[in-house]
């Protein structure tokens, strides 16, 4: 029997306190070993306002093969559909990820892009 992830028991603990509302719906960033993935969510409904990732169309060709840089652009472009979806304010929810590097590339482009946490 293998010991549970420690990732698992922080998103449980963090996902106690954060939820997402239609007037706040909820920002979640995955990242995996190559790529980031970040959407929104309007947890009463259960419905994803808005998705991007590193995979997206529109960042295709882009790449530099500098994973910063891509989650950056994965930053800008969530907080874009965002705003068409006509989402101005999220509550932000790093997954159980430490707020570092990568996550935190993606929220700093967020807010620069005009999304409110």
């Amino acid at each position: 029997m293998s010991k549970r992830d420690p990732r698992f028991n922080r998103k449980e603990r963090i996902r106690k306190k954060i939820s997402g509302t239609t007037e706040r719906p909820r920002l979640s960033i995955y990242k995996s070993l190559k790529y980031v993935y970040a959407q929104v969510i309007d947890d009463g409904s259960g419905k994803t306002l808005a998705f991007a990732s590193s995979l997206s169309k529109e960042l295709k060709g882009k790449d530099e093969g500098d994973k910063k840089a891509d989650a950056k652009r994965v930053g800008q472009l969530i907080a874009e559909k965002a705003k068409a979806a006509k989402v101005t304010a999220v509550v932000f929810d790093r997954n159980g990820f430490p707020y570092h590097g990568r996550i935190a590339a993606v929220a700093e482009a967020a807010r620069e892009a005009g999304l409110q946490f």
